[in-house]
């Protein structure tokens, strides 16, 4: 749990930092006393059916797709063959930036993918698989990789508040 003054406890096992997010002045972001609680950005992470997983390519072109995940844990995690573009892309760089979907209630979270082999985790995803899109996750392919994505930082806001409520927590 991290240790957190107030009310609310994330439930990443980790030292969180929160502020506001590092942008140019133009945006007109002022320090201020209250920022989006963490359990916002949490609360859509759990319940987000589609995740867009950016990496970058060998020539550092950045490569964005959707694929399915699970906020388990304090942590994101999903699956692609080794093949693919992303799997490759990973291979040779870790870092990792996803994004939910909506443009109006913003998370997109930053972090580097750690490849997954531990069978009581990746049981864990399979049966989170299963109820979630009704299929499971590892079983489905032979070159399946699954993938755990800690976060290092989170930015989220929505657009009807914004800037008001442009956050930024900072994870060690």
């Amino acid at each position: 749990m991290v240790r957190n003054e107030g009310p609310e406890k994330p439930t990443v096992a980790t030292k969180l930092r929160v502020g506001l997010p590092h942008v140019p002045s133009l945006y007109g972001l002022e320090p201020r006393k209250e920022y989006l609680p963490w359990s916002h950005a949490e609360e859509r992470l759990v319940r987000s059916r589609n995740y867009w997983i950016c990496t970058s390519r060998p020539d550092a072109r950045p490569h964005s797709i959707p694929v399915w995940g699970f906020w388990i844990d304090g942590a994101l995690y999903f699956g692609t063959a080794a093949t693919s573009r992303k799997g490759k892309n990973l291979a040779k760089n870790p870092a990792v930036s996803v994004h939910l979907e909506s443009g109006d209630d913003v998370v997109i979270l930053a972090g580097v993918a750690m490849e997954v082999n531990d069978k009581p985790t990746l049981k864990k995803i399979d049966d989170a698989s299963q109820k979630k899109y009704k299929m499971p996750l590892t079983t489905i392919a032979g070159e399946t990789v699954v993938y755990c994505v800690r976060p290092k930082m989170v930015l989220a806001w929505t657009e009807k508040d914004f800037p008001k409520s442009a956050t930024r927590w900072e994870f060690d």
